[in-house]
């Protein structure tokens, strides 16, 4: 199972260290990243494997949600079925 993680905000320094140490806490593998800095605006899109994920992939998601918010970002995390879902045509 995957899950598609994207991150969106101002630039700083360790965004991508803090959201892959948390995936890691979690036991998730991120196995795919591609970053763009637009000005000052960050954009991050993680493709991960969640099959050994040690909590429930909601509590997952919950957590990597506070994170972008104690971080001033803006963090999603969906299971690549629902993504798929939404973007056939």
């Amino acid at each position: 199972m995957r899950a598609v993680i994207t991150v969106i905000g101002k630039d700083v320094v360790g965004i991508l260290a803090k959201v892959s140490g948390a995936c890691a806490q979690c036991n998730v593998n991120v196995t795919e990243v591609t970053q763009s800095v637009l000005q000052d605006v960050f954009a991050m899109i993680m493709m991960s494997d969640i099959k050994d994920c040690n909590i429930p992939f909601t509590d997952f998601a919950a957590k990597m949600g506070e994170l972008g918010k104690d971080m001033g970002l803006s963090i999603h995390v969906m299971h690549e079925d629902i993504f798929n879902s939404m973007h056939r045509i």
